[in-house]
């Protein structure tokens, strides 16, 4: 696979790995984001795009989870709705963990709350119970996504809601807020953890303002 040869760890295919709830973000906001990082020179991870046919999605979603420096979990309505978006954030809470602050997770607020994310309110936690009930998760599966969620809470995210005047209709009818993916606000930093070597995720938290 190619990356781009600026900031790349040894050994690593890829230097940011897109969580994301497909029909909530796809088509809109998480292609523009792709979009606006690879122009940038980051090589980027999304699952609709660099998963070869014919490989086992679990293995290589793992790998990928694993070569990666920077996370990028896109909080989106219906996110906590998808067993695959759940089991995907334990394991990029816990491969974050392990790099003791190699690695750094850069969460997105995009129509949701913090409080959401925290179980405060029905929306995350009465999505993760439904997945209980159908059987869909494991007991012990539910309490890891419930732990990550609140391990990528205490981590200072971008809340779409703070920039309402700076939302832009594209082609597809969607809405991109600009200033999000600003390079001064969002790519800029992401350039900066991947020159550095060092990044901030659990265990090494950036204080939330």
């Amino acid at each position: 696979m190619a990356s781009s040869d600026a900031g790349t760890s040894s050994g690593s295919d890829y230097q940011v790995f897109l969580s994301f709830r497909g029909p909530d973000t796809r088509i809109g906001f998480t292609d523009f984001l792709f979009h606006s990082l690879t122009d940038a020179g980051i090589c980027v991870f999304r699952d609709d795009e660099e998963l070869r046919v014919g490989e086992r999605i679990d293995g290589s979603l793992l790998q990928a989870i694993d070569n990666s420096r920077i996370y990028i979990p896109i909080f989106s309505q219906n996110y906590a709705s998808s067993p695959w978006c759940l089991r995907e954030l334990a394991q990029i809470v816990a491969s974050t963990f392990k790099s003791e602050g190699n690695k750094a997770i850069l969460p997105i607020f995009l129509d949701v709350e913090p409080n959401d994310i925290k179980l405060k309110t029905p929306l995350y936690r009465d999505a993760i119970l439904n997945l209980e009930r159908e059987k869909k998760l494991s007991s012990e599966q539910v309490d890891a996504c419930r732990e990550a969620l609140m391990e990528v809470d205490a981590i200072k995210g971008w809340e779409a809601k703070k920039y309402r005047g700076l939302w832009r209709t594209i082609s597809s009818g969607c809405t991109i807020n600009l200033e999000i993916l600003e390079e001064k606000s969002f790519i800029k930093k992401i350039q900066q953890i991947l020159r550095s070597g060092v990044g901030y995720g659990c265990g090494t938290r950036a204080s939330k303002q």
